[in-house]
């Protein structure tokens, strides 16, 4: 009998689990791809370079995906139980709620593992794959497109203007092109009409011109006896390098360090690193400072205790000689000078350690916080469905954004909080999940109660309650008042 209720239970699940997650997954990726579209649109990208960016771009969000999908299909699940009255059944025969939803609870953890596996080995790469093309993305020049009379200037040392294209794309009219290689002015062709047309391999845009002239200056850029030539043409061919306009394939050894890319031994490994940085920086500073103050370890002496026959000493500079003091005050000036911009170097350096030391940790709990965020809102879906019992793509839907939202700004206020140090790394992390836990468990106590938290009628009849309990102090307020 309980293997039949936890395989039905789990093939209840399953279906609605599945779907959620396509659709979450898929709607976070339109986000993302909405997010980077600017810098997408017009670079001319094949179709394998868009669905690597789109595979790397899934791979990151999946961790974000797994919780949306085990909240809604929580809901979904237990609410269709609930609204046929099979979960009154299965309770009425004395099964509890929590053993009823132990498959689910185990399935759960399940995933949790899987995400976090996927948080500390696939994520890492993914991350650095994704950083390193997406730089390759957003560096690469907007394709070859000449427009009717607009100069281009893509192209480096060169920009060209094309005043008519014919319906064929390659016959052009009236062209002027500027060369910007001379150090004396910029050299220019002018033709009355030409060919357009780009090698087979893409990286050479040629132009077949016709009746045109060349425009050159020759000499020394600091002599005023430069020389002039024009050179008239009937065919002339010139030859543009488009190496520039093709995506460069950069090295994803850039990006390694950066703590998004690093698993979680590599992480404790940084940290390590980072907190022996810290330990030795007081020492490394304080050497840095005995350069210049060469007697700090020396005691104060007892000048200002001295007394001199002429005249009573109240202050360091009574000591100087009316000659040196300029020169004194010069070299105090420049030492303190020196000393300051020693404190201010340190200073930057010890706050980029810190901040790498906190975005480290951040990283670090998010592994974690992430997968045990698949447990907790399964305890706050789980429980809710029981309670609303409405199957379908309403209510529940409804409520799981409700608590999806909450969950992902208290993520995101969190992060926030901890990298400008408001919070500390471990606080930032985990205060969505911390907020939730009592939420599920509470949800949890009402579900296993019969709770109707969510029941119209039962507020109504409290409120009609309420109105009979009332409604004799009323009239009695009134009546006093009356007499009065």
């Amino acid at each position: 009998m309980i293997k039949k209720l936890d395989k039905l239970v789990f093939r209840a699940f399953i279906g609605p689990f599945i779907i959620t997650f396509i659709i979450a997954l898929f709607i976070l990726m339109m986000q993302n791809l909405w997010k980077y579209i600017d810098d997408l649109v017009g670079k001319d990208l094949d179709f394998f370079t868009i669905c690597k960016f789109l595979w790397y771009a899934s791979a990151t969000l999946l961790i974000l995906a797994i919780p949306i999908a085990i909240l809604i299909s929580s809901i979904m699940t237990f609410g269709n139980l609930g609204e046929s009255f099979e979960l009154v059944a299965i309770k009425s025969s004395g099964i509890s709620l929590l053993r009823f939803m132990r498959p689910l609870i185990i399935f759960s953890v399940f995933l949790s593992l899987i995400s976090f596996f996927f948080a500390n080995n696939v994520i890492p790469v993914a991350n650095l794959q994704f950083k390193t093309l997406y730089y390759d993305i957003a560096y690469k020049k907007p394709a070859l497109d000449l427009k009717q009379g607009r100069f281009y200037t893509q192209i480096p040392g060169y920009a060209i203007k094309v005043g008519k294209k014919d319906k064929d794309q390659k016959t052009i009219h009236n062209v002027i092109i500027y060369e910007s290689q001379n150090t004396l002015q910029d050299n220019s062709i002018v033709a009355e009409k030409g060919i357009m047309s780009i090698s087979a391999d893409k990286k050479y845009l040629e132009f077949t011109l016709q009746n045109g002239y060349r425009y050159q200056e020759r000499g020394n850029a600091y002599d005023t006896t430069t020389e002039f030539i024009q050179v008239g043409f009937k065919e002339y061919k010139k030859l543009f390098d488009l190496s520039s306009l093709q995506m460069k394939n950069t090295s994803d050894t850039l990006f390694k360090n950066d703590s998004k890319m690093l698993s979680l031994r590599q992480l404790n490994h940084n940290l390590d690193s980072l907190k022996k940085v810290e330990d030795s920086f007081e020492r490394k500073l304080k050497k840095e400072i005995a350069v210049s103050l060469k007697y700090s370890h020396v005691a104060d002496s007892a000048w200002n205790k001295a007394a001199l026959p002429s005249k009573k000493v109240t202050q360091f500079s009574d000591l100087l000689p009316d000659s040196a003091r300029t020169t004194v005050y010069n070299q105090a000036v420049s030492l303190l000078s020196s000393l300051k911009n020693t404190f201010q170097f340190s200073g930057a350096d010890w706050e980029n350690k810190k901040t790498e030391i906190r975005y480290s940790k951040l990283e670090w709990h998010r592994k974690f916080s992430f997968s045990m965020a698949c447990i907790v809102l399964f305890f706050i879906g789980a429980p809710l469905g029981s309670i609303i019992r409405k199957g379908g793509l309403g209510m529940p839907l409804v409520v799981a954004i409700i608590f999806f939202i909450l969950f992902h700004l208290l993520t995101i206020f969190g992060e926030k909080f901890a990298k400008e140090n408001v919070t500390s790394p471990f606080f930032g992390m985990w205060m969505a999940v911390m907020v939730l836990i009592p939420v599920g468990a509470f949800l949890t106590y009402k579900a296993m109660h019969d709770s109707q938290l969510f029941n119209k009628e039962f507020y109504h009849r409290m409120l009609k309650r309420t109105g009979q309990l009332v409604q004799p102090i009323v009239k009695r307020f009134r009546r006093t008042k009356s007499i009065g």
